[in-house]
């Protein structure tokens, strides 16, 4: 099965544009996928501290650079193409700033804890560019954020990837039994099972073996998805309990 569903514009953090697919009136979650947002930071503006508990998060980043910093001590700058992910566990509070003169844009997301993990110890990793994978073939070009061979490590099983195709490149990805996920669509124009989208829109799917994705012309997506959890997600601003 697969819908279609379109990201809602707005305002997060300090002056921040987002394009929000999940939380939203229409989309509260999609278990085990908690928020996604497409966010531009200006410089100015950013994140400032702030706290979180119950879930992990990755910012993945398209391009420019962003300062982490948290309680824990962890104090580092994420670039362009690499990752940064937070364990908030039981409780940590972060910041994350612009940390050069020109615009920042990436994908955050976050994905929820089982109940039996939602006191775990807090935690951050960085993943720089250069150390995730990259498959490329026929036109088609998959580097691996999350899944075989990616350093960047969850506590939840998922599969995350930023896909390019080329013009005339179609996408045929197997998907393990019993997850669903999520392709969205960060330029360009895709379709799958009859369902188009461009940039800012998205596709879910579930009980899908091997997910086809039709490419007009160049396109970038993003492609997630995971075995939901079953269990209730009960989300109050930065807190998923």
């Amino acid at each position: 099965m697969i819908r279609k569903h379109e990201a809602q514009q707005m305002q997060e953090g300090a002056g921040v544009t987002v394009f929000r697919l999940m939380p939203i009136a229409r989309l509260r979650n999609y278990d085990p996928f908690v928020l996604w947002d497409d966010f531009t930071i200006t410089p100015g503006n950013g994140f400032p501290d702030h706290p979180h508990r119950g879930f992990e998060a990755i910012t993945y980043l398209f391009n420019g650079s962003i300062r982490h910093e948290d309680n824990l001590g962890n104090a580092s700058t994420v670039h362009d193409g690499g990752a940064q992910r937070f364990t908030a566990g039981r409780g940590i509070v972060h910041s994350e700033m612009p940390n050069q003169s020109d615009a920042t844009r990436g994908i955050q997301l976050w994905i929820n804890l089982p109940r039996c993990l939602k006191r775990v110890e807090p935690g951050y990793q960085q993943v720089d560019h250069h150390e995730f994978p990259v498959q490329e073939l026929d036109g088609v070009v998959i580097k691996t954020i999350v899944g075989p061979d990616s350093p960047l490590a969850l506590l939840t099983p998922i599969r995350y990837f930023d896909v390019r195709l080329d013009s005339g490149a179609d996408l045929d990805l197997p998907i393990d039994q019993g997850m669903r996920g999520i392709i969205y669509t960060v330029e360009g124009q895709i379709s799958s099972a009859g369902q188009s989208v461009s940039k800012g829109g998205a596709l879910l799917f579930e009980d899908e073996e091997v997910l086809h994705v039709e490419n007009h012309g160049q396109a970038r997506l993003m492609l997630c998805f995971g075995r939901p959890h079953g269990e209730p997600i009960v989300q109050y601003g930065p807190f998923v309990d």
